[in-house]
């Protein structure tokens, strides 16, 4: 069975906003590792639509002055990876996604139960469904050395505790830190 994996960059306070973190490359190569792992990605509409808007190869077959050669192997895997888009408000989606019909718990449990990798979750209202479901195996959670004090923050109005086993740790250049869990199963 494939496993459901989730990463997230946040600050100390645990605020998500992606315009807070801070970029270096071994954050771009982590993400980029994160992404190669999977045989797909399950995104949410909104983050769905960033990474879009970020990461998908323009018509030129150039990627954007504002891009730094270093972010490019990323840029150059999420534009590859295959994409489930599940979403309530968009009917249709391009960039080698498919979109998510019918009950999400039924169409996730259906991929995890396929041969492969594992499977990434971007976003986080979808990813914070999925936890209540009880369907992510792994997390991974990449905290910022920033406190923000504002914002939206990871997980706030979770229904229940899940219980975690640290299973990986990775530092980068800014300071940020990856810590990598898996969820203890009873």
């Amino acid at each position: 069975m494939r496993p459901l994996r989730f990463s997230i960059n946040v600050t100390l306070d645990g605020c998500y906003d992606h315009t807070v973190g801070i970029p270096d490359e071994g954050l771009h190569r982590n993400a980029e590792a994160y992404i190669a792992g999977t045989d797909a990605m399950l995104l949410g509409r909104k983050t769905y639509q960033l990474m879009e808007s970020a990461w998908r190869m323009p018509p030129s077959g150039q990627w954007p002055d504002w891009m730094p050669l270093w972010m490019q192997p990323f840029a150059r895997t999420m534009d590859a990876a295959k994409k489930y888009l599940v979403s309530s408000t968009v009917d249709t989606a391009e960039w080698n996604t498919e979109m998510v019909q019918g009950d999400l718990a039924t169409f996730v449990r259906h991929l995890k139960q396929q041969p492969g990798k594992g499977i990434g979750v971007g976003g986080v209202q979808l990813a914070m469904a999925l936890t209540e479901l009880g369907l992510i195996d792994e997390y991974q959670v990449v905290v910022h050395p920033r406190i923000v004090g504002r914002g939206p923050t990871l997980f706030a109005g979770l229904s229940k505790m899940v219980d975690l086993k640290l299973v990986g740790r990775e530092e980068f250049g800014s300071g940020a830190v990856a810590l990598r869990y898996e969820v203890k199963r009873s």
